[in-house]
């Protein structure tokens, strides 16, 4: 299956893959490059971006690059490399910006991940090819597109409430909202050819907009 990768894909996932396994050896680099909210309010918006090429353990990278090698190549397919990396990067940093609102009175607040980026290229894909069903390893029959996605960012709720590990959980929300929005400006005609699949991926996003910030006092 890897001779059908993208080339863009496999790039990212390589780099993750590198960048990852020094911060697994070296918490002096994982400290450096991790996601925290004052360092990064303090000036060092760099982390912003650099933490989206961390994570705490293989497991965690595992999961983060099997998501993104599974609709990756979906996105390339549908909408070219360039706009692949537009929306990777740009939901990387979206994830990267609620994360810093949602947590920005926690100062010490810290986290890795891709999640961000994978979360805008799931809601991407599924945006471009609704009619998509998965078979993943641990489920043996298909699934449409749509549920993962939303089990994905209901996942990323339960995280963000009960703060498991040190991922970016708030960083999911980001993402999803960043990837959905940026697929749509580059992708308008999606209002008409998919008005249904917006809608539905569009009222969770919403939902939790407006009522995110109740899941600190829940």
């Amino acid at each position: 299956m890897i001779e059908n990768i993208d080339r863009a894909v496999l790039l990212i996932i390589i780099a993750n893959v590198l960048v990852s396994m020094k911060g697994f050896n070296d918490y002096a680099f994982l400290d450096k490059y991790k996601f925290q909210v004052g360092k990064i309010l303090s000036g060092e918006k760099i982390r912003a971006l650099t933490s989206g090429f961390l994570h705490v353990d293989w497991m965690h990278l595992g999961l983060n690059m099997y998501a993104l090698y599974l609709f990756g190549s979906i996105v390339t397919g549908f909408a070219g490399t360039i706009s692949f990396l537009i929306i990777y990067f740009l939901s990387l940093l979206a994830g990267s910006l609620y994360s810093l609102k949602y947590h920005k009175d926690e100062p010490y607040y810290s986290a890795v991940g891709a999640s961000g980026a994978v979360s805008g290229i799931i809601y991407s894909s599924i945006l471009l090819y609704p009619d998509m069903s998965l078979y993943l390893f641990f489920i043996p029959i298909p699934i449409p597109g749509y549920i993962f996605g939303v089990g994905y960012l209901l996942y990323s709720i339960y995280g963000m409430k009960k703060q498991v590990g040190n991922v970016g959980h708030s960083a999911h929300l980001g993402g999803a909202i960043g990837g959905f929005a940026i697929t749509l400006l580059l992708n308008p005609s999606l209002f008409t050819t998919n008005k249904l699949m917006v809608i539905l991926l569009a009222v969770p996003i919403i939902l939790l907009l407006l009522f995110g910030d109740k899941l600190k006092s829940l």
